[in-house]
């Protein structure tokens, strides 16, 4: 079944006329789906509009935040709720072509696991849209090492498993299909529409771009260092350490042939902060590394992702509760104790 998630905020005009247009291009396609609409903390009518949809669709869902948390929330909120076994990701303003999506799944057909959409040609203002999007895109990917022309194009489509453990924070629903990717994830990506806004306001800046660098920080970190954080930090203090040994060492040349007194040497300072800074650069590493290991030991959670497990040549699927010392389970299994349980 496809579930398809679409993040809400002030978008009272743009509500009804987008339903209707998805509605008609899921119908045409003939597989099973519902919608999910998460409304973030939107000031104006849209939940109300969005209540009247889902009283008279029973395939959609309407879920109300407090107050507005972000598109990344939102997205959050969307993938707990949604059912299907195929997620596709779209805003709400109607920039997204719903007539994407078939064209999107049928390259998910193809083998792949996520399928990205490209707003190739994009009906944004290009000095505070287009130009800082261009920029982003290539330094995600360069940090990342996923390259995709179009990170920020919400439209997407995933296989749920390669993103249903994913926890979601800050800004970092633009970064999952590097998420993704690192899971072991097949990705394409394929131009799609873009239409010009015809109704509201758009809710994106230049203000975004300190949050997105700092996530692209967090991302960073998490893609190279999450599991060995005494790499990166012990790293930093090795080198804190060789230079501050230096720093003495070339202090201890001048006291000894130079007559340049300690007390009045700036490199003496300068040696021992580096000794220090090095010092608790490593032991903030093995820290790290305790926290690290208490956090996937607790959980049990895995260090690997798999893609397909065969038993005496029959496939056998992963349990979805995270603990690896469980034997998985076979395919048909659920179904068969459904059948047992309806004594069919």
């Amino acid at each position: 079944m496809l579930s398809v998630i679409i993040p809400i905020f002030n978008e009272e005009e743009n509500i009804p006329p987008l339903h209707q247009e998805l509605r008609d291009v899921l119908e045409a396609h003939g597989q099973p789906y519902e919608i999910v609409y998460v409304d973030d903390g939107s000031t104006d009518r849209s939940f109300s509009l969005l209540r009247s949809i889902a009283e008279a669709d029973p395939r959609v869902q309407a879920i109300q935040f407090r107050r507005n948390f972000g598109q990344t929330a939102a997205l959050a909120a969307g993938i707990d709720a949604a059912t299907g076994d195929v997620l596709i990701f779209m805003d709400g303003d109607r920039q997204n072509d719903p007539n994407a999506i078939p064209e999107m799944l049928s390259k998910l057909e193809e083998g792949y696991d996520v399928v990205s959409g490209w707003r190739k040609d994009r009906r944004d203002a290009a000095l505070t849209r287009r130009v800082p999007s261009r920029l982003a895109n290539k330094l995600i990917s360069a940090v990342s090492g996923v390259h995709l022309n179009d990170y920020g194009c919400t439209l997407k489509v995933y296989r749920r498993e390669v993103i249903e453990n994913v926890r979601l924070y800050g800004e970092m629903h633009r970064f999952i299909p590097a998420y993704a990717a690192w899971y072991g994830a097949k990705i394409a990506e394929l131009p799609v529409n873009h239409r010009p806004r015809v109704a509201g306001r758009s809710k994106y800046g230049l203000s975004r771009t300190a949050k997105v660098l700092l996530d692209l920080l967090t991302l960073k970190f998490l893609s190279d260092y999450s599991t060995k954080p005494i790499y990166l930090f012990g790293g930093l203090g090795a080198a804190c350490l060789l230079a501050g040994a230096g720093a003495m060492l070339v202090a201890l040349y001048q006291l000894l042939f130079e007559s340049v007194k300690a007390n009045r040497n700036p490199l003496v300072l300068l040696g021992v902060l580096f000794l220090l800074s090095g010092l608790l650069l490593v032991l903030m590493g093995l820290l790290a590394e305790l926290i690290t290991r208490t956090y996937h030991e607790s959980q049990r959670k895995r260090t690997y992702a798999i893609r397909t497990r065969l038993r005496g040549g029959e496939e056998v699927r992963e349990r979805r509760n995270g603990q690896a010392d469980q034997e998985p389970e076979p395919v048909g299994a659920t179904r068969r104790a459904v059948e047992v349980s309806d004594g069919t």
